[in-house]
């Protein structure tokens, strides 16, 4: 290495780092927005345009986007382990585009489901692909700190979102023009896909291939014409070609993927399965705050008023977790943050059940989305990265988010169905038991698969 040359490993952090974070964060901001836009859309449809429409109906409109996350995340993780990551990380804001613009126009019930679909689709794409381009371009005492920062700016997504539809719902006053709020997903799509137009391949990928001399352009691009990758990210001999079968992947790595999914699917019914439905969860736990004879869309209004507080919550929670993540075990992080969730929840149910004041019960739910947010939310995104090789890391992150997506379709899906069956008592004593159940997987396992010895080395400072 050329004395003027600077390792990215331990180089100090320029534009380029910051570059890459803000692009590559993007997917998540996207993500989440898209959630909080379906859970806003959905009590639109029904008072305006789809009275009769069912629990049922209301849980598939719910959790169609984080199937296609779900499908999304293994197919382009596995593409871009053979393929790279460039061409993919352009296709998926593409795909938003499309699919938002089609689902304006054409919105009956079939088309909004397919588009949906695209949507998440492409936003599993991201989740596949957004960590892996952080993680190896960061300095490694900065490469937590910026993953983290990236599944952080997810609660920037859901306040912008809920934020924007706040305003114009409440100067519309009526639910019809729902349709105008998917621009939201068109214009930050748009932007991904501009500021994507002028990037470059992963220099890890291409290492890993063996392109020595293409992974050095690639670094130089992002990070300038000093900037060196001597060593590649992945030392592992014995990582498999990627000929290998999906079969042959999962079970190879079959603890690996309970520690980083299974507790990333009890994560996703609090984020997306409560999340999503979050405005209809206030509007029956009746801490909306709002006078008996009071229109249902002004229910909606003030419902979507709280969203945004609770999205504030969130993006407290994702700082505090940011700011202890090379100070704590992030095992410890996870289980604990699940633990006191489920106390936030508890605490929520309590104040229900015994008619609370209400902010009360609004106590409970901030303390449910800042630990779920400081703990699970933020780490469960961290994992995957860390324990993969480069050499199948889209694969293993993919196939990390499917599970975790899993469970977001399934809480996404019996949330109303839940309501409709035991109403807000059911549903929050069945969130609390998942909660407990990521905690003690988390608590169990976690240590056999990333050792605290092994967490303290890597964190401390270069």
């Amino acid at each position: 290495m050329d004395k003027n040359s600077v390792n990215v490993a331990d180089m100090p952090l320029r534009w380029g780092h910051f570059r890459v974070l803000i692009v590559a964060s993007l997917g998540q901001t996207i993500g989440q927005g898209l959630a909080t836009l379906v859970g806003i859309i959905i009590p639109m449809m029904q008072l305006m345009m789809h009275p009769e429409l069912s629990a049922g109906m209301q849980g598939i409109l719910g959790c169609t986007s984080l199937i296609g996350l779900m499908i999304g995340a293994i197919v382009f993780g596995k593409l871009s382990d053979r393929y790279g990551y460039l061409l993919f990380f352009r296709l998926c804001p593409l795909l938003m585009i499309a699919a938002s613009l089609v689902a304006y126009f054409y919105h009956q019930i079939p088309v909004l489901l397919i588009c949906l679909f695209v949507m998440g689709f492409a936003v599993g794409g991201e989740y596949s692909l957004d960590s892996d381009y952080i993680s190896e371009l960061m300095p490694d005492r900065w490469k937590l700190f910026m993953v983290g920062t990236a599944k952080a700016s997810a609660s920037l997504g859901g306040a912008v979102v809920a934020t924007v539809c706040f305003f114009l719902i409440k100067a519309w006053d009526k639910a019809s023009p729902w349709p105008n709020l998917l621009f939201i997903i068109t214009a930050i799509a748009g932007l991904m896909l501009l500021l994507r137009i002028r990037f470059a391949q992963s220099p890890g990928w291409l290492m890993s291939k063996g392109m020595t001399a293409k992974a050095e352009q690639s670094v130089k691009y992002f990070l300038g014409p000093d900037a060196v990758m001597t060593v590649p990210p992945s030392t592992d001999k014995a990582s498999p070609d990627s000929d290998e079968s999906m079969g042959d992947f999962l079970k190879r790595n079959a603890k690996k993927l309970v520690f980083s999914g299974v507790p990333w699917a009890c994560e996703g019914l609090g984020v997306y399965g409560i999340g999503i439905f979050l405005p209809i969860l206030i509007m029956a736990l009746g801490i909306d705050n709002l006078p008996p004879h009071a229109t249902q869309i002004n229910h909606i209004v003030n419902s979507v008023e709280l969203t945004i507080w609770l999205s504030i919550i969130m993006m407290v929670g994702f700082m505090a977790g940011l700011l202890l993540l090379n100070k704590l075990y992030q095992v410890s992080m996870q289980s604990w943050g699940f633990f006191l969730s489920a106390a936030g929840l508890a605490l929520l149910l309590i104040a229900y059940k015994l008619h609370w004041a209400s902010w009360t019960a609004i106590t409970g739910f901030m303390i449910f989305e800042l630990f779920l947010n400081a703990g699970p939310h933020l780490i469960t995104f961290i994992l995957p990265a860390r324990i993969y090789p480069v050499a199948d890391r889209g694969t293993g992150v993919g196939a990390s988010a499917a599970i975790g997506k899993m469970g977001a379709v399934v809480g996404a899906f019996f949330i109303p169905v839940l309501l409709r069956w035991g109403g807000s008592t059911l549903v929050l004593l069945v969130s609390i038991a998942v909660m407990l159940i990521g905690g003690i997987i988390t608590a169990v396992i976690g240590p056999q698969i990333l050792p605290k010895s092994k967490v303290t080395r890597d964190n401390k400072p270069s």
